[in-house]
């Protein structure tokens, strides 16, 4: 028998959530995608990974993906003709519902809604930035969203490609063990999770709070949303407003 390439372009799997990555680092991935429930789920078919080399579409003899900024300044900038080559090429076999996104850290910050807006879709194909970015009409011309992990820089988007893969793909269904599990978790109703214990029932003079020994049911639904609100109010005031505002 031979084995079935998962990451590779020859084979579209039927049903399965596609994620296309455009990269100068194809060798990075699938990288932590590829263990735990994530890489369970690669090898299931339940989701399919194409990393696309940008280097293949690159210029001249050295394959070259950049050039200086127009205007001046430091850095190089990713050419556009080499980047619509490769989203040409990357979009041929992708459905029209799979949006593209650039990872950038001037883009719409990513969140848990967005995880779940496109665990909706039929997949995704992710842009990594590098040097001192992308040509902004390769972003207008394909009407790309940006998206950003956070208020800081990292030296390219495959890390934070990594990031938003996990967090979209453990929301397929089938993926996690127990569904249940996200109905829970920080952020499902925008809050933080509540804290959590586990056996034994006291460690290093710590025991587990009474309520969640106690069989009570409803005490422990309630004392759950109570530490959530808590945990929320105290240490993030934004998600705390946001939740404090939203319509009953």
């Amino acid at each position: 028998m031979k084995p079935r390439n998962l990451m590779g372009p020859d084979e579209t799997l039927a049903r399965a959530w596609q994620a296309q990555v455009i990269t100068l680092f194809p060798e990075a991935f699938p990288g932590i995608l590829g263990h735990s429930l994530t890489g369970k789920a690669l090898k299931e078919g339940r989701w399919q990974l194409q990393p696309v080399p940008l280097r293949d579409f690159g210029e001249g003899k050295h394959r070259n993906v950049d050039d200086t900024p127009a205007g001046g300044g430091a850095g190089m900038v990713l050419r556009p003709d080499v980047m619509g080559a490769a989203i040409e090429a990357a979009r041929a076999g992708m459905p029209a519902g799979a949006p593209i996104l650039y990872l950038s850290p001037r883009g719409r910050r990513f969140d848990q809604a967005m995880a779940r807006d496109l665990a909706t879709r039929p997949g995704v194909t992710l842009i990594c930035g590098r040097f001192e970015g992308l040509d902004q009409r390769v972003l207008d011309h394909y009407r790309i969203t940006e998206v950003s992990l956070g208020d800081y820089v990292l030296t390219g988007g495959e890390i934070a490609a990594q990031a938003m893969l996990d967090a979209t793909v453990r929301l397929l269904p089938g993926v996690l063990g127990n569904a249940a599990s996200t109905e829970e978790e920080s952020f499902s109703e925008g809050l933080l999770e509540h804290p959590q214990y586990t056996r034994p029932a006291e460690w290093q003079g710590l025991a587990i709070p009474e309520v969640l020994m106690s069989g009570h049911h409803g005490e422990i639904a309630k004392w759950r949303r109570a530490q959530a609100e808590d945990l929320t109010r105290q240490r993030r005031p934004d998600l705390w407003a946001a939740y404090k505002g939203r319509p009953e």
